[in-house]
């Protein structure tokens, strides 16, 4: 081959950069602690910072552009700087990625080999700076599923004891979070059900119509004449959570819903609870159970598919 053969280079690699470009990647699970000045993430970069420092001698440098993920989960591949992260390594812009521990990066062993595709196909390396990894041979890619397999291992042990914590606190009665009911408030202090007195009217009104009508969709059609809408709410960030109108799936879980009793529920069993009732033992029981999914109107019970729904006299 010819001087000009080679100096065309058709499909060969551009020689190597002298410099290591080096993303450091940082993530955390939950938002708490997140509005601190200095925290987790802060944390993470600094200590991989100061890694990358210690290499300054092989042409390590840590690019300046931040890679972190606050308040997301590492079961998935679901978060925004994970993505930015691997967009800028499919444009050659990155050549290692540095991250605190290897759980950092993902707790799924699918995720991870997904994501050492990508970096083996566009030859970046991965340093975890706590933990004596090397991806460039076998046996650091034998160290790195080993590794990977304890922290999916964690994982579900932490989600087993999160199920047997959840399901304990259901047996003492006790409400274990979520988006609180039409004619409940959290309590300030948290953890616990409060009656909101004019949202729990709305709810008895709610029972007193269907004990009348015997019909959904008599007592659906009832309702969005009033413009009745679901729960409307205000997490503990002071995000709106506007209520929604009602359909015959939501008008039938709240007819169904234990907790108007003051109980909860858990895998099909029924425990006292600690919040008080809004709806009383004998119109719960005249009331159940409630047709799923919802009658169809009839003249029987007093509602006309034809001229709509009307209240008994």
């Amino acid at each position: 081959m010819g001087r000009e053969g080679r100096r065309s280079g058709a499909g060969q690699k551009p020689p190597p950069s002298s410099t290591l470009r080096c993303a450091i990647y940082t993530r955390k699970s939950t938002e708490e602690g997140l509005a601190q000045e200095f925290n987790t993430l802060e944390a993470q970069r600094e200590a991989a910072e100061a890694y990358v420092q210690s290499q300054v001698h092989a042409g390590w440098a840590a690019l300046a552009e931040r890679y972190d993920d606050g308040g997301y989960t590492g079961a998935n591949l679901e978060r925004p700087a994970l993505r930015k992260l691997l967009v800028d390594i499919e444009a050659g812009r990155i050549d290692c990625v540095l991250v605190y521990k290897v759980d950092r990066l993902s707790r799924s062993l699918l995720d991870f080999a997904r994501l050492m595709e990508i970096f083996e196909r566009r030859q970046v390396s991965l340093v975890s700076i706590t933990q004596p990894l090397n991806t460039t041979g076998s046996l650091g890619r034998l160290t790195l599923n080993i590794l990977l397999s304890f922290a999916e291992f964690e994982r579900q042990m932490i989600a087993d004891r999160t199920r047997d914590k959840m399901a304990a606190a259901r047996r003492k009665g006790k409400w274990v979070g979520g988006t609180p009911v039409l004619g409940y408030d959290i309590a300030d202090t948290g953890g616990k059900l409060v009656v909101n007195e004019e949202e729990a009217g709305r709810v008895q009104a709610i029972f007193t119509l269907y004990l009348q009508h015997r019909s959904v969709a008599c007592v659906l059609a009832e309702i969005q004449a009033r413009n009745w809408t679901t729960k409307r709410w205000r997490t503990r960030d002071g995000e709106e959570r506007l209520g929604r109108p009602f359909t015959k799936a939501t008008l039938n879980r709240l007819l169904n819903n234990v907790l108007y009793l003051g109980k909860v529920s858990h895998q099909d069993a029924v425990y006292a609870g600690e919040q008080a009732p809004i709806i009383e033992d004998a119109v719960w029981k005249l009331v159940l159970p409630v047709d799923v999914p919802p009658q169809e109107p009839s003249e029987r019970n007093g509602c006309h598919a034809s001229r709509g729904c009307w209240r008994w006299p």
